[in-house]
């Protein structure tokens, strides 16, 4: 366990890279938004219907953190003769203490943007539409599931970076173009997207922010372990 916590710290030891860059991007990018709020009044146009999608950025760069936390960590683990398993366990505990961390700063700042009524300009960022609830704890939910998906999804293809280099990454775009669009052929020939909508808004947000995020989770992590056992440094 020493080892783990040991080498979870190595996560750390920039952590203006780490946590910095992902809080600067989604920071950077309220802030567009509230100019464009504040100029533009949208939240009075749209009786506050308005929502944006920049707080993707947040999850998008944290994902891209944890790319580089395995390609760049890994030989560097290995090198400090640490075992895969070790490095792997470091980088998952990681990857749950920031998702938890982010969820509650993001719990947070949707409770001031709800008591504001948007930063007194009716701007849902921080919990746009339906992602904002009323249970708190329920509301740290809805963030971390997600952020924990996302942050598998790095360690994931930065396994697969690390076992099958550059071809394999692009196998893997690849693999991810051919199948969304052979859905899109499917849906799109047998006249499927009208029921595909309508099943998607039949959804609760429960199912879309918590059980689906969840074994999302669980499925890149096991895959990752697997992965990581035969990657190389």
């Amino acid at each position: 366990m020493n080892r783990v916590l040991g080498a979870a710290r190595m996560h750390l030891t920039h952590p203006l890279l780490s946590v910095g860059i992902p809080c600067g991007i989604v920071l950077s990018s309220f802030a567009i938004n509230l100019a464009i709020w504040g100029v533009g009044g949208v939240g009075d146009k749209t009786n506050g219907d308005a929502t944006t999608g920049g707080l993707a950025s947040l999850y998008i760069t944290v994902a891209i953190v944890f790319i580089q936390a395995v390609t760049q960590m890994f030989p560097f683990a290995l090198g400090l003769s640490l075992s895969r398993r070790d490095f792997y366990l470091a980088t998952a505990l990681t990857a749950v203490v920031q998702s938890l961390g982010y969820a509650l700063a993001l719990t947070v700042l949707a409770a001031i943007e709800d008591a504001t009524d948007g930063w007194g300009m009716r701007l849902s960022f921080w919990a746009p539409g339906p992602l904002d609830v009323d249970n708190p704890a329920l509301q740290v939910a809805v963030f971390g599931l997600p952020m924990l998906a996302c942050a598998f999804l790095g360690m994931a293809i930065g396994v697969v970076v690390k076992r099958w280099g550059a071809i394999g990454l692009y196998a893997l775009g690849l693999s991810a173009l051919l199948l969304s669009g052979a859905v899109a052929f499917i849906a799109t020939w047998q006249q499927r997207w009208q029921e595909i909508g309508s099943w998607l808004a039949d959804l609760s947000v429960t199912s879309l922010t918590i059980a689906f995020p969840a074994l999302a989770a669980l499925a890149l992590a096991a895959l990752a372990f697997l992965g990581i056992r035969r990657a190389v440094p």
